[in-house]
């Protein structure tokens, strides 16, 4: 991991064409921009791991329209 030090309005370059810029540092918070092409995915880590931990949930999740329909099926039908 490459440590850096920045003051506000000053760039660190990734690549040929991405630029990080210190926008805004105000207490233990920072404002950053990144210039990017449009081709480039920017994403913050905590978005992905809720992402991901919401789509394990949704896997594991008890399919209840299974259920229903086994219990539908295993009825028995009303005598006329």
């Amino acid at each position: 991991m490459l440590v850096l030090t920045r003051k506000r309005g000053e760039r660190i370059l990734v690549g040929d064409d991405i630029v990080i810029t210190i926008l805004e540092i105000k207490g233990d918070a920072i404002r950053i921009g990144v210039d990017a092409p449009s081709g480039v995915r920017i994403q913050r880590h905590e978005v992905i791991e809720a992402i991901a931990e919401a789509n394990v949930a949704a896997a594991s999740a008890h399919d209840a329209a299974a259920d229903l329909a086994a219990l539908l099926a295993a009825r028995t039908p009303p005598e006329a």
